[in-house]
């Protein structure tokens, strides 16, 4: 009973904050984004005869996670049958907890490989919604390239789905490493915190309309259209934050600058654009001919430790055995 998974992160141009009340971690917005090349989450889901529980592991570290076993769990239990201990080891090759997804990538790799090693046999839709429910952007790392999550008033309608394939449209993201450090409030504790903004509900009526704007840029291939978008509801998705009680700033001096370089590139005719979601990563989504020249200018900025140039990334995957 064994089997290893691979799944990308996923960087939202329309994003994805706040959490609706009830159970089964609904998102209070629709959402957009763009799955990522080379980055990585690989998770091996194995049974161990000397375990007497479960034992999940983080880049060799042994992990403690409500969220993690209420998902271990949930997946069990769709095994109808006694299940072994089981040994899970999980590892990232990019910062962990600092606003690069690894939570979304995480997710949709433990829903593979325990689909895999249990033999669960789940569709699309049930791997969605597994995924989802351990946290919600882990649903759009389960597919490639362009993805949408939303869905109605019904909890069970809110399953990502492939938009875009990413050969129709290959962009590249350059990401400058403004901080290598966890963030001191997760993703969830800001989602709950920002409902103290008195903007909260004003920003979950945009980011509707910008989902739908955003969609009809992708079908057309409208890059500058994309960028105001995505521009626009990134900032917005921080002023919510900022002007939650107390306020949420996930960024650095380095992140700032890093939005003002994107901004003076974009001035001069570069076909590059910005995002940032809860930490001080910054992303320059660009057309491939633009790498060199943003990469360059961002390198170049005080503060930023790295930078690492990827494109559009595949589904999660399962690994030969």
């Amino acid at each position: 009973m064994q089997a290893t998974a691979e799944a990308h992160p996923n960087i939202a141009l329309v994003k994805y904050w706040g959490k609706r009340d009830g159970p089964d971690n609904v998102p209070a917005t629709p959402s957009l984004s763009i799955t990522l090349s080379h980055l990585r989450t690989r998770t091996r889901v194995s049974d161990d005869t000397a375990l007497m529980n479960h034992v999940v592991t983080l880049n060799g570290a042994i992990v403690a996670d409500a969220k993690i076993d209420a998902c271990i769990n949930r997946l069990i239990a769709r095994a109808h049958r006694p299940i072994p201990a089981l040994r899970i080891d999980t590892d990232n090759n990019f910062p962990t907890a600092a606003g690069l997804a690894s939570s979304a990538s995480g997710f949709a790799a433990l829903v593979a490989a325990m689909d895999a090693a249990l033999e669960l046999r789940m569709n699309e839709t049930q791997r969605a919604i597994e995924a989802r429910r351990a946290s919600a952007s882990a649903a759009r790392s389960l597919y490639g390239g362009f993805v949408t999550l939303q869905g109605g008033i019904d909890p069970a309608t809110w399953i990502a789905r492939p938009e875009l394939d990413a050969a129709a449209w290959p962009l590249a993201v350059v990401i400058a490493i403004c901080s290598d450090q966890p963030k001191k409030v997760s993703s969830s504790s800001g989602m709950q915190q920002s409902k103290t903004s008195p903007y909260y509900t004003r920003w979950t009526e945009t980011a509707a309309a910008d989902f739908t704007a955003a969609r009809v840029a992708i079908a057309q291939r409208d890059f500058a259209r994309l960028a105001d978008i995505a521009e626009a509801n990134c900032l917005a998705m921080h002023a919510v934050m900022l002007s939650a009680r107390p306020g949420l700033l996930y960024w650095t001096g380095a992140t700032v600058e890093c939005i003002h370089r994107v901004r003076q590139m974009r001035t001069e005719g570069c076909a590059v654009f910005f995002t940032i979601d809860a930490g001080p990563q910054v992303k320059a989504v660009c057309e491939p001919g633009a790498v060199d020249r943003v990469r360059a200018a961002l390198t170049n900025v005080p503060g930023v430790q790295e930078v690492i140039v990827v494109g559009l990334g595949g589904a999660a995957r399962v690994l030969p055995a």
